[in-house]
């Protein structure tokens, strides 16, 4: 019988599912027939010329393991990012704790966002009665009315009242951060209280890519809560 016929049963009696589902449940299999490790033979990926099993194998194993390697640094940064922003929130706890006043609550929010979270403009909108009675400086608190018509820009955020990372709208800018906004490229903007009944904060950077819709919301909300209570706090 010639060697061509044989192969046609081979091919005949076992399908390559068959023959793959076989080696995948006897990975020893080549343990016992060694001398077919020296006949079969892979295509190089990148060239013509072939190379064994064992260094395909090799190859793979070399691959999955720079791959495996870069996800573990690159969960290791993400933690270390997370751990910074949980200290940072930590610090800012102390802060509005340890200053019994409203304005020097607001103070050391200003100051917190400016030096720990690296903020390099923010704005503090404060809705209908909240903190009203308190006397707030002009600037980074600003005051306004749920329905002014001047908040008709974050119409669609006030509905939501989830926290939001991204690029704000020319109005948005302007109003929050008058002829200084122009420079402001990227924002985070969160809620306070239900419904963002207190009012909202916003963290703003000059970098494009600092706040972006792809960022985990979790600790701004985090943030958002801390504020609301500082806020809650200064009722009348």
């Amino acid at each position: 019988m010639s060697q061509r016929k044989i192969s046609a049963e081979l091919r005949d009696t076992f399908t390559e599912s068959e023959v793959a589902d076989y080696l995948g449940k006897h990975p020893e299999f080549f343990e016992r027939h060694t001398r077919l490790l020296l006949k079969l033979r892979l295509p190089h990926e990148t060239q013509a010329s072939a190379v064994s099993l064992v260094e395909r194998q090799v190859t793979l194993l070399r691959k999955g393991h720079a791959d495996l390697d870069r996800q573990l640094k690159d969960l290791v940064a993400v933690a270390k990012r997370n751990d910074a922003l949980v200290e940072k929130i930590h610090h800012l706890s102390i802060r509005l704790l340890a200053d019994p006043s409203c304005a020097g609550r607001l103070a050391q929010l200003e100051r917190s966002l400016r030096e720990d979270f690296s903020a390099e403009r923010a704005a503090l909108v404060l809705l209908d009665d909240a903190m009203a009675g308190q006397q707030i400086e002009a600037g980074f608190a600003l005051r306004y009315k749920r329905q002014d018509a001047a908040l008709k820009p974050f119409a669609a955020f006030l509905r939501a009242a989830r926290p939001r990372c991204g690029t704000l709208r020319d109005r948005q800018r302007s109003l929050l951060f008058g002829e200084d906004g122009d420079t402001i490229a990227s924002a985070a903007m969160v809620p306070l209280g239900a419904e963002a009944s207190l009012g909202f904060l916003v963290i703003g950077s000059r970098d494009p890519h600092h706040f972006h819709p792809g960022m985990r919301m979790d600790f701004l909300g985090r943030l958002g809560e801390l504020v609301a209570v500082a806020v809650e706090s200064g009722r009348a």
